[in-house]
């Protein structure tokens, strides 16, 4: 299905899509409305979207998990932010508010000795982006849903 709706856009096509699979709409949408109980709440690119709720965060995996305090440390001084920590995955993730400042980051733990197994950026999800903008998720919704569903059911029983 999303390969018919891919070609259906390269070849000139506009296509209309409805859909609650967040994951689906950043895949094939150019443009995203979020709608939320029948009213259009926020309108863009997924990346726009994106960008108006949050920042990327940092996600750092320290090799050796005795240095992982130490690191810890280094993250919050360096990027001068509140980090949150992963000890049994050895992972600390904290918010990207300065991107330049990632370059010091790498340095100075460099310069500690402390050596990363893997470093990644994450935009935050759509599934986020509705979540802050609308104050519940999209699963939430479908639960009230059913919920009044099977109550007009037990009523007319």
């Amino acid at each position: 299905m999303w390969e018919t709706i891919r070609r259906l856009v390269s070849t000139g096509s506009t296509v209309l899509l409805t859909t609650q699979y967040l994951q689906e709409a950043d895949e094939l949408a150019d443009r995203i409305a979020v709608i939320d109980r029948g009213k259009v709440v926020a309108e863009g690119t997924a990346d726009e979207l994106k960008a108006s709720v949050g920042r990327s965060s940092l996600q750092l995996r320290i090799q050796n998990p005795q240095d992982i305090e130490s690191a810890r440390r280094i993250v919050e001084q360096v990027l001068k932010v509140q980090s949150t920590l992963s000890p049994e995955a050895g992972r600390i993730t904290a918010a990207m508010a300065d991107a330049d400042l990632v370059t010091d980051l790498l340095i100075t733990l460099r310069e500690a000795g402390i050596r990363l197994a893997e470093l990644s950026v994450q935009k935050p999800t759509l599934d986020e982006v509705f979540l802050t903008i609308t104050g519940h998720g999209v699963k939430e919704d479908e639960v009230k849903e059913s919920d009044s569903t099977d109550k007009t059911r037990e009523a007319r029983a």
